[in-house]
C-alpha cells in the first residue's frame, strides 16, 4: 500500500492563507533501462531492442514537431505540449543593439522552451486509481521549512564536505543543508551549472557523487 504525507503550502493566492495537501512517498527512480525491462515483461512479444527503438522515435517525433507549434497526443497516455519563458541569460533585443533600458520590457523578448506540459488521459488517471491504494504514512501535518543557508552558505557546505572527504554524496549535501532529497538534487545541478563553483559530477543513479572540478 503507497503511503501519503499531508503537507502545508500556500494556496497560491497571495492572501497568506494555507491549505493541506496530500503528497505521496516515492521510494525509487525507474530509469530508462528499468522501464524497457518492465515494458518486456508485460509484453513478451516484443523484444528489448524494439520497444527502446519506438521509444526513442517518438523522443524523435518529439523533438521536431513541438518546436514547431504542435501538440503530442498519445491515446491511453495524454498529451504533450511546450511550456515557454523567458531566457534572461541572452542579451536583450535593446541590449543588442548597444541601447540598453531597464525601463522596457523589450529587455525580456527572448523567449525559450521552460519545460514540457503533460495533461494525462482521462482513461489513465482512472486505470491509476483502481491500482492505487493510499494510507496516511505519519500522523501530523509536514510544513515546509525555510531554508537554513543562502545559496552561496550552501555553496561553501559543499566545497567543504567535498575537501573533506573527497566526494560528496546527495545524502551527505541533503543532511548538511537541512534540505529533501529532491530540493538537494535540484540545488546542485545549479551548482554544477554554475562554471566557477568548482564542483562537478562523477558517477549516475545511485552511484553519482559529486567531486571537485
Amino acid at each position: 500500500m503507497t503511503k501519503y504525507i499531508l503537507q502545508e503550502m500556500a494556496d497560491g493566492m497571495g492572501n497568506g492563507k494555507k491549505s493541506l495537501y496530500p503528497k505521496m512517498q516515492t521510494y525509487s527512480l525507474h530509469d530508462f533501462e528499468t522501464v524497457i525491462r518492465h515494458m518486456h515483461d508485460y509484453a513478451g512479444s516484443f523484444g528489448e531492442g524494439t520497444i527502446r527503438g519506438v521509444i526513442d522515435a517518438l523522443v524523435s517525433v518529439m523533438e521536431r514537431w513541438m518546436p514547431m507549434g504542435h501538440t503530442i497526443k498519445i491515446d491511453g497516455l495524454g498529451v504533450f505540449s511546450l511550456s515557454l519563458g523567458f531566457d534572461d541569460s541572452m542579451p536583450s533585443e535593446k541590449a543588442a543593439a548597444g541601447n540598453p533600458d531597464k525601463e522596457s520590457k523589450t529587455n525580456y523578448r527572448h523567449v525559450c522552451i521552460k519545460g514540457i506540459n503533460f495533461k494525462p488521459d482521462a482513461k489513465l488517471l482512472q486505470k491509476l486509481n483502481e491500482e492505487a491504494s493510499f494510507e496516511r504514512a505519519e500522523s501530523g501535518v509536514k510544513v515546509p521549512q525555510k531554508a537554513k543557508y543562502n545559496s552561496e552558505e550552501r555553496l561553501s557546505i559543499a566545497r567543504g564536505i567535498i575537501a573533506k572527504h573527497g566526494f560528496m554524496t546527495l545524502q551527505d549535501y541533503a543532511n548538511a543543508t537541512g534540505q529533501c532529497r529532491a530540493a538537494a538534487s535540484k540545488d546542485l545541478k545549479r551548482i554544477v551549472a554554475e562554471s566557477d563553483s568548482g564542483i562537478k559530477t562523477r558517477g549516475s543513479h545511485s552511484h553519482k557523487v559529486w567531486v571537485s572540478s
